[in-house]
């Protein structure tokens, strides 16, 4: 009986043993942030988990909207947020004014103005008599926030022609897939319309381009996805599964042998008629890297704009805030 019960506790830890390594480490949860359905990753990569082999294993994703990027820098600096699509301006705003020194650019999520893809736009009515930069003196000009990225664009074109707030325009706020509305309804007479707003037949009929946002900024490396260097640190081999699969992911909806499927995902999403994405992930949309790998000579440049317009006060050395090691790992996995 003795020899049995030893055999008994010695089988059992035996057992222990065993299933320790496949029990012990629950999966590393990581919450993804986005704003506008479709333009941001987060909103659709949820509708392809079927290509992300690691997911439920090494980790899990929770996709969560929020109404701009300053709700996600708090979400960010309270733990509450593990990747996050910050834009040039926030991330800047991010590093310094909140403090967020341990933040770390680790992908791509979209550039504007890269040759051949969409730039941003901005209008103004056609029969507003404006027809070139210097118009806009004493008029009022539509914004989503100051110092958002397509509110730093605008900034930066009209300082290029000797314009600045308050001293030559008033600048109302307002959500950008109101805009269209905003301009045709003479409530300003500048505005920027992101995609897929900008595409509004109305405004396309009654509006006219103004200025692209290439010819104030160049290529905008626009969103970046973040993370913070110790969650990064204490979890990397499961960021580098997790990059695997968003790497396969991106790659299918970029695919344009999928582009009919895509246009119904995107339609499943915003409740519109899927024709209405033909434009999606093509050239007529802003440029997407295959392989998430942001334009830091870019984002270098847009968070310069960023300090020169007054939003933050010193300089940024982009380098020191971006680890791209886990999509280049995750990247090599998949050659």
């Amino acid at each position: 009986m003795r020899y049995m019960r030893f055999a008994l506790a010695g089988a059992c830890a035996f057992g222990l043993v065993g299933l320790t390594p496949a029990t012990a480490a629950e999966p590393v949860k990581i919450r993804m942030s986005w704003v506008a359905p479709v333009a941001n990753w987060a909103s659709i990569v949820l509708e392809k988990k079927d290509l992300a082999k690691h997911m439920g294993k090494s980790y899990t994703v929770e996709s969560v909207r929020y109404q701009g990027t300053p709700q996600m820098i708090t979400a960010i600096a309270n733990n509450e947020l593990e990747v996050s699509n910050l834009a040039y301006s926030s991330l800047a705003i991010a590093i310094e004014n909140a403090g967020l020194d341990d933040i770390r650019v680790i992908a791509d999520e979209f550039q504007d103005g890269v040759p051949g893809y969409y730039t941003q736009e901005y209008f103004v009515r056609k029969d507003s008599g404006i027809d070139k930069v210097e118009d806009l003196k004493g008029k009022v000009i539509g914004t989503n926030a100051g110092g958002s990225a397509v509110d730093i664009a605008m900034r930066a074109m009209l300082r290029k022609h000797g314009l600045e707030e308050k001293r030559d325009y008033t600048m109302v706020e307002s959500p950008l897939p109101a805009m269209p509305a905003v301009l045709l309804e003479k409530k300003a007479d500048l505005v920027p319309a992101v995609l897929p707003f900008a595409f509004n037949p109305k405004l396309r009929e009654e509006g006219k381009v103004l200025f692209k946002q290439n010819e104030a900024l160049g290529v905008t490396q626009m969103i970046v996805w973040t993370a913070r260097k110790s969650f990064i640190e204490k979890n990397r081999a499961a960021m580098v599964d997790f990059m695997e699969d968003m790497l396969r992911i991106t790659r299918w909806f970029l695919d344009p042998k999928n582009h009919d499927e895509v246009a119904q995902i995107a339609s499943r999403i915003t409740k519109a008629p899927p024709e209405r994405f033909g434009w999606l992930f093509t050239k007529q949309d802003t440029y997407r890297d295959p392989n998430l790998l942001p334009n830091l000579e870019a984002l270098q440049r847009n968070v310069d704009v960023t300090r020169e317009l007054g939003f933050v006060k010193n300089k940024i050395d982009i380098k020191k805030y971006s680890d791209i090691s886990l999509v280049q790992e995750a990247a090599k996995r998949l050659q």
